[in-house]
């Protein structure tokens, strides 16, 4: 029976098409790299009791590693059979929870940079409720939590700048 270690090692899977990250753990990442080699021989779909016996995973950590696979939309898991799902994905990895949350977070910051530079007007200001709204409920869909955080390392890059005018608090983008 193989023993597989609970590391902090994340895979991160970029979907192309869709552009948003999947983070799996290295024992998802090792189950779907066995449901990849064993997808040939089994083009109905792989028993889960081959999985089982080839990974050395009791059957509860085995469907569970298998229904979060799914729910991130990489498996088709069903009737105890499972497959790969139809799309290509790129795979990356990196060794920590935190270099996924610094990588999101890069990404996320980025994203909303130029959603920014979008949303100014000619002098390169925007209100600061506009600006969080799109944040919060727009494409992004930012936590508060990770929508200040933004905001706050924008600023501290100096990219970002707050403005307080007669009307109201405004943020002006320095390009």
């Amino acid at each position: 029976m193989k023993y597989l270690s609970n590391s902090l090692n994340i895979i991160l899977i970029i979907n192309p098409n869709n552009d948003y990250m999947i983070t799996i753990t290295k024992n998802e990442e090792v189950v779907l790299n066995q449901i990849k080699i064993y997808a040939i021989e089994y083009p109905e779909g792989i028993p889960i009791n081959v999985l089982m016996k080839d990974l050395g995973f009791h059957e509860y950590d085995l469907v569970q590693i298998l229904r979060e696979l799914e729910d991130k939309e990489l498996v088709v898991f069903k009737d105890d059979k499972v497959s790969l799902s139809e799309y290509e994905k790129e795979v990356n990895t990196v060794n920590s929870k935190k270099d996924v949350e610094e990588l999101e977070l890069n990404m996320k910051e980025k994203e909303s940079y130029k959603l920014i530079q979008n949303l100014v007007d000619d002098k390169n200001l925007i209100s600061k409720y506009t600006l969080e709204g799109h944040l919060l409920y727009g494409d992004l869909e930012l936590s508060n939590f990770r929508m200040y955080h933004i905001i706050l390392s924008l600023q501290n890059k100096g990219l970002l700048k707050p403005i307080n005018k007669d009307d109201g608090e405004y943020y002006l983008l320095v390009e």
